[in-house]
């Protein structure tokens, strides 16, 4: 994110009428507060808008909107939205109600916030570890891969993505609700949803004939151990050998009523040390956004925002695809644990095979900080032109990565909210000021 003096600076050397923000992943939401602060400080009193992948209602009307009390504050869902949000804020005849109505709006989000139990029981970070999965290890036979190190695929076929594209997040993109393909079909939507699903497969066709777009990953597969319960050593060569990076996991301490009495971890899918078994961990980053940006580009300095917008839509659901193609050939031949793997798209998009390839900054492992060990073990921005800015998003904007688990046991989860005993004991071990990772984690504190 461009630093907050910059953003306000030029907003007062342009007489600009409306700020705009945009969150890709979560360290952005607390930068978000601090924006609207800082134009509180300094008496602005133009709109601010707050849109992009992580944000939402609740978090504009909680924690942004009151910070900044001068001016109007929104919630954008969603890009196409935005014109008409605009027109309305620039309206001296629609301007007035349409930011009272939005005012009442967010103060009662943030009395159903306030009022809002929590449920659950909050364990300190070491009992929550003791109640760890209990995942037999003695009987445990971890598969060696059959490639280990890295591996970067170079120019991979666009067309080779195509039959992997879950076209129902396109059109969520698109403020269309409904699952592909039923949504072709429905009633209220149907014929706007055919509409631009031709307009989106005359766009792919011309990406992958003419080229117009790169695709590349790196993997790579090493042997790993836990320690210290949530800590997942990388060695170099060989179990015991070198090692080459250490993984911080996070692990749940809210035990919701009703469910389990585990508390998960990543780092519970990887054999313990102590176990004396070899056992393995992948990691990826793949992309298919390079040369997006430029196409878009130009399709914006001709005033079609349509086509520009498309490109990048399009570049996202070829990277996520690439990310589900790349796991399927690591499942079935790099690693080869699943060699005889035989699964039908819908189950793809199910998950239903072996193994998890959850990515940081998401809910399983909520700290965005560890990529950047994941891309210094990958080398990206060598092997791949993949890099991160400082806030830990990535560029190109269509690109993903994450870890490879491959116990049967493996399942996603979401670790929820977390007491401040493991924000500390996280500073510890990756030997960060604790007000540095405090900032990371401040979205699931249980605060």
């Amino acid at each position: 994110m461009v630093p907050t003096e910059r953003i306000l600076q030029q907003a007062r050397e342009h007489a600009v009428d409306i700020i705009g923000l945009s969150g890709l992943i979560t360290p952005s939401l607390d930068e978000m507060v601090i924006v609207g602060a800082e134009m509180q400080r300094q008496g602005f009193r133009i709109p601010l808008l707050i849109g992009g992948a992580t944000t939402s209602k609740a978090h504009t009307a909680v924690k942004i909107a009151p910070a900044y009390q001068q001016g109007a504050t929104l919630y954008v869902a969603d890009a196409s939205r935005a014109v008409g949000v605009v027109g309305k804020l620039l309206s001296r005849d629609q301007r007035p109600k349409f930011i009272e109505k939005t005012q009442k709006e967010y103060a009662a989000v943030r009395l159903r916030t306030a009022n809002r139990t929590r449920h659950g029981t909050a364990f300190t970070y070491l009992d929550a570890i003791q109640q760890k999965p209990q995942i037999d290890w003695r009987n445990a036979r971890p598969h060696a891969p059959n490639k280990l190190g890295v591996t970067v695929l170079e120019n991979y076929p666009l067309e080779d993505l195509l039959p992997y594209i879950d076209w129902t997040p396109f059109f969520i993109t698109w403020d269309l609700v409904g699952k592909y393909p039923k949504i072709l079909s429905d009633t209220v939507v149907g014929d706007a949803a055919c509409s631009l699903f031709n307009d989106a497969q005359e766009m792919l066709k011309k990406l992958v004939d003419e080229r117009l777009l790169t695709a590349r990953a790196v993997f790579g597969i090493w042997p790993a151990n836990t320690v210290d319960a949530d800590d997942i050593r990388i060695f170099e060569g060989h179990r015991g050998g070198p090692v080459k990076a250490t993984l911080h996991h996070i692990r749940q301490q809210i035990q919701k009523h009703g469910a389990t009495d585990e508390l998960r971890s990543l780092a519970d899918y990887i054999a313990p040390e102590a176990s004396g078994l070899d056992d393995y961990i992948g990691g990826f980053v793949v992309t298919a956004g390079l040369g997006a940006e430029h196409l878009a580009a130009r399709y914006e300095l001709a005033n079609d925002d349509y086509n520009a917008i498309m490109v990048k839509a399009l570049a996202d659901r070829l990277a996520e695809a690439f990310a589900e193609h790349l796991h399927e050939r690591v499942r079935r031949e790099y690693w080869g644990y699943a060699p005889e793997e035989q699964l039908e798209k819908s189950a793809l998009i199910s998950e239903r095979y072996r193994g998890i390839r959850p990515a940081p900054g998401y809910p399983a492992c909520s700290d965005h900080s560890e990529k950047e060990t994941l891309f210094s073990l990958l080398s990206t921005e060598k092997n791949i032109t993949a890099t991160l800015t400082e806030s830990f998003a990535m560029t190109p904007a269509a690109t993903i990565s994450g870890w490879y688990f491959a116990h049967p046991e493996a399942k996603y989860f979401n670790t929820g909210k977390i007491l401040q005993d493991q924000v500390e004991s996280l500073a510890q071990r990756k030997g960060l000021d604790l007000a540095i990772m405090t900032r990371w984690l401040t979205p699931i504190l249980n605060s």
